[in-house]
């Protein structure tokens, strides 16, 4: 039908490894690091989604270009 749940459980790993090391780096003092981790696993998701979108809108625009 959609989006696979495949890539549902793909975001929510990435999202728990980030909190965890987020989670790490934070209580060690590296606060910094921390920030950029999270950056970096935001960035990766967003990506990610990005590409599901854009394969969302290729299906919608291979449809419209079918009935014309």
């Amino acid at each position: 039908m959609g989006i696979d749940i495949d890539v549902i459980f793909k975001i929510a790993g990435v999202g728990i490894v980030v909190a965890f090391i987020h989670t790490i780096l934070d209580q060690v003092g590296k606060k910094e690091y921390a920030q950029w981790v999270t950056l970096m696993g935001f960035l990766y998701i967003l990506f990610m989604v990005a590409s599901i979108v854009n394969e969302l809108f290729q299906k919608i625009k291979s449809v419209f270009l079918f009935q014309s």
